[in-house]
């Protein structure tokens, strides 16, 4: 998910990607749960991140809505959340890949006051229908006071 692996597509791909994405979940996510489990609709939850209406303010919560966004198919946040030191110049995400589950296994900082921390996950998926889970220690910091991804630590 957030390892930097995936430069396969061009951004025609990625904008082709995020259209189908947004059709399989019904066009509109307003009202539907988000998919990062934290329980509030999608439109209050990530998709207020994702629309830039608020800002993380945790790393758990920006782990969170980068989750959703990889779910959505939206390459656009993943990148503008991405640290500058660490992020790609593009990336592309695979249609064979549906994010079905979030589960936060652990934190360390990463609160309103700290300027790091870490965020390990269980990330659930299917890709061309067969499960699989990504399980990773995330590391986060700020950058012009906006949590942001650097790595897989």
């Amino acid at each position: 998910m957030d390892t930097g692996t995936g430069g396969r597509w061009s951004g025609d791909d990625n904008r082709r990607v995020a259209k189908r994405r947004t059709r399989r979940a019904g066009g509109d996510e307003s009202g539907r749960p988000c998919p990062c489990g934290a329980g509030p609709a999608y439109e209050e939850c990530c998709g207020a991140l994702h629309q830039g209406r608020t800002v993380a303010a945790t790393a758990e919560a920006l782990m969170r809505s980068r989750f959703t966004a990889y779910a959505v198919g939206d390459p656009g946040y993943l990148l503008r959340t991405w640290h500058s030191r660490t992020r790609p110049a593009r990336l592309a995400l695979d249609p064979a890949d549906r994010w079905t589950r979030l589960d936060i296994l652990d934190t360390e900082r990463g609160g309103l006051f700290d300027t790091a921390g870490i965020v390990e996950f269980r990330a659930h998926y299917r890709h061309s229908g067969r499960p699989g889970e990504l399980h990773e220690r995330s590391r986060f910091g700020r950058e012009d006071g906006q949590w942001r991804y650097l790595d897989a630590g």
